[in-house]
């Protein structure tokens, strides 16, 4: 089915502040979305569905059971793969005017200044602080607009900082806000969320990446507009620009924006690739490996010796020999990590390692 620009956006070039002119913008603009969950996922389909001409998605997680009741572009049917990879695939179907790629990494301190350099703007919808500082001071530092979005049960809280004023200087930032990284603040997995406020700060980012782009309305600079869905109501905190560019790029030197949940595998429960390879090279040491598949149609460059979907993994069913070694394995080391864990608990004696960074390490 062919389909015209005009035609798949007839509606929103209709409105006079958009039109043809703002239509463009969209097509020309680049867009980079940080995390794949309840608010990035929504914020990445509706942005491309407004016309933007160039998505990049970063996320390094997979699709759980427990994303699915306030994730809603992601099926029963895709629990266990990567959100990023996902999500990509459902925008290539309805946006085809559309440049959508992926990375299915974590945003670190190392790679996050060459990750942004490319877009013009960047999108928070991730749920850790760290990588909200770590994406605030990086586009500080780089002179590019960032979209906030986050979630604290029933309360959403959104700005757009660091975006150029007409005298030269650059509205507010994360920091103007919350000059220190609070330790305490549980995510939405630990504290619980609603979906409908997960979906209500999504598009409220959409609104304003969209008034960035086509230059209508009043973006929120120099505010943190802070919604209660209980209550229906909202206040703008106002802010002022006075954490600037070299203040951020001396914190940037000093922190190392680390998150826990990125990084809380145990190092004694690893099997490198390289190490994996030397064992299985050796036919003794493999016979002492019993391998075992946690993402079922893994394209895998060896044989393992089970199948075991993480979702329905039960140690109970598994006949245990005391005398292997269990290597788990799935697409990215996350899955596979998790079914370590379980069975380590079961039998803390038994030898069980996680391949890590999964199949996609090991080259």
């Amino acid at each position: 089915m062919k389909i015209t620009k005009n035609q798949l956006f007839k509606r929103q070039i209709t409105l006079s502040d958009i039109g043809e002119v703002g239509q463009l913008k969209l097509q020309n603009a680049s867009v980079l979305v940080v995390g794949c969950g309840g608010l990035g996922s929504p914020i990445a389909v509706y942005l491309a569905s407004s016309g933007i001409g160039k998505i990049h998605l970063v996320d390094f997680d997979t699709i759980d059971e427990t994303n699915l009741h306030r994730q809603v572009f992601y099926s029963l049917h895709d629990v266990g793969k990567s959100k990023a990879a996902v999500l990509s695939e459902f925008i290539k179907k309805r946006a085809p005017f559309t440049e959508v790629s992926y990375t299915n990494k974590p945003i670190t301190k190392e790679n996050v200044i060459e990750i942004i350099s490319d877009f013009d703007i960047v999108v928070d919808g991730t749920d850790s602080l760290p990588t909200k500082y770590l994406l605030n001071d990086a586009c500080v530092m780089n002179g590019k607009p960032l979209v906030y979005g986050s979630l604290y049960k029933f309360d959403g809280y959104i700005a757009t900082f660091n975006v150029l004023q007409n005298d030269g200087s650059y509205s507010a930032n994360l920091r103007d806000a919350f000059p220190e990284m609070a330790t305490d603040v549980p995510n939405c997995e630990e504290a619980g969320t609603l979906n409908a406020i997960v979906g209500m700060i999504a598009t409220q980012q959409v609104n304003e990446v969209l008034k960035l782009i086509t230059g209508i309305g009043k973006p929120l600079t120099n505010e943190l507009l802070i919604y209660n869905s209980l209550q229906n109501s909202q206040l703008k905190m106002k802010l002022k620009p006075t954490v600037l560019k070299d203040k951020i790029a001396k914190i940037f030197k000093l922190q190392t924006y680390f998150d826990a949940a990125c990084s809380s595998q145990n190092s004694d429960w690893q099997i490198s690739p390289s190490e994996l390879k030397e064992r299985l090279s050796f036919r003794a040491e493999s016979r002492n490996l019993e391998i075992i598949a946690v993402l079922p149609n893994l394209k895998l460059p060896f044989k393992v010796d089970k199948t075991i979907p993480i979702q329905s993994f039960n140690v109970d069913n598994i006949e245990v020999d005391k005398t292997k070694t269990y290597v788990m394995v799935c697409q990215r080391g996350f899955n596979s990590y998790k079914a370590t864990k379980l069975l380590k608990e079961e039998y803390p004696e038994l030898e069980v390692l996680n391949l890590t960074g999964g199949i996609s390490s090991y080259n």
